[in-house]
């Protein structure tokens, strides 16, 4: 099974202790090209364009200007290490074992609005580039066209897991969309995570970002190969509801804390 995962916006690039040995991520040349693109752009660009603040529009132009791919040791670090966020709360790489890391490594993606699919180990610099920023591009009006159906291939053609495995949906709608279904030749799954409030379930969004860090944890510690076994989980007061799930969508809820 293949699991995706979101970014995150809030960044970790300290000095860290040595893990497996990082890897370079597979869509160089596409990044190559949104870089140069970004680099383009003056501070009010990637305000109106990000909704940024001065401080961060100043911050994110010095850091696509300073970029200088490929990522190296020097100016990078392993994505799975640098993302912080709710999602990476409840991953909570940082305590993985190396072995739980290499075994990520052929089955964990992160989608990137600017690396397009990362794989755990994969270096990345600074940045800041959501894959709903409707940027012009060589390849039309935004981030969805520009990565196209590249990503959706890309997940085809994983070679760590079987040709007929899953893809377990942890992302968000946002970076999920950059995955078209009707290119998607594996099974694709969503989870959903729920909360009861005022006696009714509800998708909280905080919440619901750390628990998708939570099962992709799970998943990685468990090694976990098929949706089967997902029906399992029970992190933090989670309980599979096969009532409200279908074959394609798995309801997770918990009472409210």
């Amino acid at each position: 099974m293949l699991t995706l995962i979101s970014p995150a916006k809030a960044l970790d690039f300290s000095p860290g202790a040595l893990g497996p040995a990082p890897t370079q991520p597979r869509f160089a040349a596409d990044t190559a090209l949104l870089v140069e693109r970004c680099k383009e752009l003056e501070e009010d660009d990637l305000r109106r364009l990000m909704g940024l603040s001065e401080p961060l529009a100043r911050l994110n132009r010095a850091r696509f200007q300073e970029m200088r791919p490929p990522p190296a040791d020097g100016n990078a670090r392993p994505c799975v290490l640098a993302f912080r966020g709710d999602v990476y709360k409840g991953l909570d790489a940082d305590s993985l074992s190396a072995d739980d890391l290499d075994w990520a490594q052929g089955r964990l993606r992160i989608l990137s609005g600017l690396y397009g699919l990362l794989r755990p180990l994969d270096l990345i610099q600074p940045y800041r580039l959501e894959m709903g920023t409707k940027l012009r591009n060589a390849r039309g009006g935004n981030l969805y066209e520009f990565w196209g159906a590249r990503l959706a291939h890309a997940l085809n053609e994983e070679e760590d897991a079987a040709a007929d495995a899953p893809v377990l949906n942890l992302a968000s709608n946002e970076y999920a969309k950059a995955v078209p279904p009707a290119e998607l030749r594996r099974p694709l799954i969503s989870a959903v995570f729920q909360e009861e409030r005022g006696g009714q379930l509800k998708t909280i969004g905080l919440v619901a970002k750390r628990a998708r860090g939570l099962m992709a944890r799970y998943v990685i510690r468990n090694r976990i190969e098929d949706a089967e076994a997902l029906t399992e989980f029970a992190e933090e007061g989670y309980g599979y509801r096969p009532d409200l799930s279908a074959p394609d969508r798995l309801v997770f809820a918990r009472p409210r804390e």
